[in-house]
């Protein structure tokens, strides 16, 4: 229902008013800064840019709870600003827009059969190869590798790749170089997921944190068990997922190509 085309383009409209609030709040003010004509008062025009920030927020199909504490910051600082110096407040409020926008969490349509491996991350396709696991498993087998590097306008919520039971987490400090590159799998911060499917097969997921991420967060524990496509965890401002993965699995993708969690597929 909520994803039905009527849905979307009501979703779409609300956006639209939202940011058109939020512009016809400025341009009030701007106009009577410039003019001297006072359309709204400064207090009316903070309000009608702190509401079409609630009628963005409602456009989005579903914020993550972990989105809510920042949202109540800045919506309280952009008023604040808006009181001492309403261009101030204007740009507090574009950026309460970003922060709804990146934390928007959308239902996604998660295959019912496991046809395959699905991408545990939004974003871009960075790296296939043949290598070994992360050095923390202590293993020497070949996995295939596969990276998807979510920019700061990627959804950052990530999903279970197969469904299976976590045998291990592992959690590992580090530093917080661009995400991209092929030595952030070594040096940045990282939480590692080993999952178990029901072929007794080994799947590796990595979240590594990003230049700008500054923290991953977990909403599993050992020896919990996932369905494909369920969300188990989050990654803020910009990173990147690895996914390791028996030898006798074969890509479905290719470098540069765009994926959505939940929904596609890139090895089987």
């Amino acid at each position: 229902m909520y994803n039905s085309s009527p849905m979307r383009i009501l979703r779409k409209l609300l956006m639209f008013f939202g940011l058109l609030f939020i512009a016809a709040g400025a341009i009030s003010s701007f106009i009577g800064e410039l003019t001297g004509f006072v359309a709204f008062s400064g207090l009316q025009n903070l309000l009608i840019s702190c509401m079409g920030v609630v009628i963005f927020w409602l456009s989005l199909e579903r914020v993550h709870p972990e989105g809510y504490k920042f949202f109540l910051i800045f919506i309280a600082l952009s008023s604040l600003l808006g009181f001492i110096y309403f261009p101030l407040g204007i740009l507090g409020f574009l950026l309460t827009i970003f922060v709804l926008w990146f934390f928007r969490d959308p239902e996604r349509a998660v295959p019912l059969s496991e046809a395959g491996i699905i991408s545990p991350a939004d974003g871009v396709i960075c790296k296939i190869e043949k290598t070994l696991p992360p050095k923390e498993l202590k293993s020497s087998e070949e996995l295939l590798k596969i990276s998807v590097f979510m920019n700061v306008f990627n959804v950052h919520v990530n999903r279970a790749p197969v469904a299976g039971n976590i045998k291990d987490i592992i959690y590992v400090p580090g530093k917080f170089i661009n995400a991209s590159l092929d030595k952030a799998s070594e040096h940045n911060e990282r939480n590692i997921l080993v999952l178990e499917n029901n072929k007794n097969e080994e799947i590796i997921v990595v979240q590594i944190a990003g230049l700008i991420a500054r923290r991953i967060l977990s909403f599993v524990n050992l020896f919990d068990s996932l369905k494909i496509g369920e969300r188990f965890g989050l990654i803020r401002f910009g990173s990147r997922v690895d996914v390791y993965l028996p030898s006798n699995y074969d890509a479905k993708v290719e470098l540069g190509q765009k994926v959505t969690a939940g929904e596609s597929i890139i090895a089987s």
